[in-house]
């Protein structure tokens, strides 16, 4: 072929020319490889990226960089729970997106308004513990991560329906007359909470207006979350529509300075308990939302989470201030393993899982002061910074999600049990005590030094020894059976011991005092669980009827001095006879106090043992049965 040359054109302009298309077209490749490698490490390619990955292969999850520790110049303010001593959003299916990187939007708020009968419940027969194998789950699609989470199967998974044939309803009149008031306590509670600071996390009842805090970065509606599941177990049912309405609207985005503890124990526990009661898809979508917020605190070289993050697009986390050299909290974050496990479970994020269980590795493999705990644990070095031992404020709650760790995983989980029984022996030798009086009390250690002082927050420990003593050495079942009965009765010491008939916030043993509070300071009271816990457990592990007495006398209590004319309030010293009240009605009160009350005076049958444990925040969650998932799955995955 003969090419005409073109009029004005020279040869060495036609050759330009073509070394020009050349670039050209080297440029053009560049960019669409440059635009495909987009689509893989773009964080939000993850759509684009599930084309070109086969099913069994899965994009690695990350949380975000490590962030600069802050410390807070102060001590956190207001009273904390465990600490008090000093997806990209989901569908409007319900179908999950799991968003790679820190920064979470609000996804649709559609949900189905139903709230499931006790007829829907349909009792599963006995399993054996469950083996140690994988969930069956449907292939994701559409950019959503499938957790393999069924409604439908889960209730299939119980052994008994959760509120009992009849609520729990108690055939003795005695019973049933206290339960009622017990309940017709809570509703006045919430009326005036309602009336006076919807949307608040807490009301004052004295001055009739609601209280934020800064516990929780900015979050509201505590009392809200917190009482889901009460207002559902009581058969409060308008009460609890209009929590679940205000739910809908929860707002998770905020940048204050959020305890991981707080909002892990209240906001998460509390979501995930309405969920499992009642199957409504905004608590799930709302729950793991909020559980992705929280994972930027793991953010440290050990991979121990920092006691304050900021819930907002930053994800940035750091000490408390008040803590020694920057040191994290036992009862913190150890009292995070049920709520996680269950975020894995409904989202099919491994990553909840992968953290707690990272945080049992280090504590494993560091020395334990002759097999103690200390409560301050550095997350950079991962050493312990002091040695304060203690199971009141500060380590509580760890010990507390060992056992029930154990129990939660349908008696699966060795490594915590292990860790528990391990604990229980170094308390018992070097913390517990008996008073001159023959009073059974646990001590805390200060470096090899005794102080001979138990908090009220330690009065859990009655309850959760009993729940251990089934599982633990068969010789040792009666001994800790008794010690667990003899520590509830050196509690409810702490109360009969007083003018107001309820207990102060830490009692001590030392210079003649037995089960008294010596100093001012520890005289108040601020409408706490603890002691009411462990009768509920020792109520059901013995059916004594002492417990339900003590109850009894704990309810006439509250009546006489904490009710005033708009809700509840906690006193500033037992001892007065004339009482003056600190103006606030705790959410807890609504979460713990009044349901460990309601459980008391109800039959076994409503929220059984077998199905359920209560988080630290008495938000109930179910027992993990894998094999029965793995069963209904695979029955499910053969019929399609």
């Amino acid at each position: 072929m003969v090419f005409r040359k073109l009029p004005g054109v020279s040869a060495s302009g036609m050759g330009l020319r073509l070394s020009q298309k050349f670039v050209f077209l080297l440029f053009l490749s560049g960019l669409v490889t440059l635009c495909f490698g987009a689509l893989f490490f773009l964080p939000d390619s993850v759509r684009l990226k599930r084309i070109f990955l086969s099913k069994n292969e899965n994009p690695a999850v990350t949380v975000g960089s490590e962030s600069d520790a802050r410390e807070l110049s102060k001590k956190v303010p207001g009273d904390q729970e465990h600490q008090r001593a000093s997806l990209k959003g989901a569908e409007a299916n319900g179908k999950l997106k799991v968003s790679r990187k820190p920064s979470v939007t609000h996804g649709a708020r559609t949900v189905e308004r139903s709230v499931r009968t006790q007829d829907d419940w349909t009792p599963a027969r006995a399993h054996e513990p469950a083996a140690r194998e994988e969930r069956v789950t449907s292939p994701a699609h559409h950019g959503q991560q499938n957790s393999g989470f069924n409604y439908e199967t889960f209730k299939k998974c119980l052994l008994k329906a959760p509120l009992g044939t009849e609520r729990g309803k108690p055939s003795d009149p005695q019973t049933l007359q206290r339960r009622e008031k017990v309940k017709e306590m809570m509703k006045f509670a919430w009326d005036n909470y309602k009336s006076y600071a919807w949307g608040k996390n807490e009301l004052r009842p004295l001055t009739k207006n609601g209280h934020i805090g800064n516990m929780f970065g900015g979050l509201r509606g505590a009392s809200i979350v917190d009482s889901l599941d009460t207002l559902y177990i009581m058969g409060l049912m308008d009460e609890y529509e209009e929590a679940k309405e205000w739910v809908q609207n929860l707002d998770l985005n905020s940048n204050g300075e959020a305890s991981v503890f707080e909002v892990n124990i209240r906001y998460v526990g509390g979501l995930l308990s309405a969920f499992y009661l009642t199957g409504a898809e905004i608590f799930k979508q709302k729950v793991v939302e909020l559980g992705e917020k929280l994972l930027p605190a793991f953010n440290t070289p050990t991979g121990i989470p920092r006691g304050v993050i900021n819930l907002g697009s930053s994800g940035t986390s750091w000490s408390w201030g008040w803590a020694s050299a920057g040191s994290s909290i036992l009862a913190e974050f150890g009292t995070l393993h049920l709520e996680f496990l269950h975020l894995s479970e409904l989202s099919g994020n491994p990553t909840f899982t992968e953290k707690v269980s990272n945080i049992r590795k280090l504590l494993n493999k560091i020395e334990k002061p002759h097999g103690l705990y200390p409560n301050f644990l550095s997350p950079v070095s991962g050493n312990w910074v002091q040695h304060h031992v203690s199971i009141g404020g500060l380590g509580d709650s760890f010990y507390e999600y060992l056992i029930k760790s154990y129990l939660m995983s349908d008696k699966t989980d060795e490594e915590a049990k292990k860790m528990y029984y391990s604990a229980m022996e170094a308390i018992e030798t070097n913390l517990v005590q008996k008073s001159p009086g023959g009073l059974t009390y646990v001590a805390e250690w200060r470096g090899g030094i005794l102080d001979h002082k138990m908090g009220h927050l330690a009065c859990f420990s009655g309850g959760m020894i009993g729940i251990g003593a089934d599982d633990g050495p068969q010789e040792k079942k009666q001994h800790y059976l008794d010690l667990a009965a003899e520590i509830t009765h050196t509690c409810h010491e702490s109360y009969s011991r007083t003018a107001t008939k309820l207990g102060p916030e830490a009692f001590r043993f030392d210079a003649g005092a037995e089960a008294t509070a010596t100093r001012l300071s520890d005289r108040y009271y601020i409408l706490r669980p603890e002691v009411i816990e462990s009768y509920m457990y020792m109520w059901r592990l013995t059916h004594d009827p002492k417990y339900r007495e003590w109850g009894w006398e704990a309810v006439e209590a509250l009546e006489k001095h904490c009710r005033v004319d708009a809700g509840f309030s906690g006193i500033r010293d037992v001892y007065a006879s004339t009482v003056s009240h600190d103006n606030m009605q705790q959410s807890f009160f609504l979460s713990e106090t009044l349901k460990y009350l309601y459980l008391l005076f109800s039959d076994d049958d409503l929220l059984p043992f077998e199905d359920w444990v209560f988080n630290t925040e008495a938000h109930p969650l179910p027992v993990i049965r894998k094999s029965c998932q793995l069963e209904h799955n695979t029955r499910q995955t053969s019929l399609e």
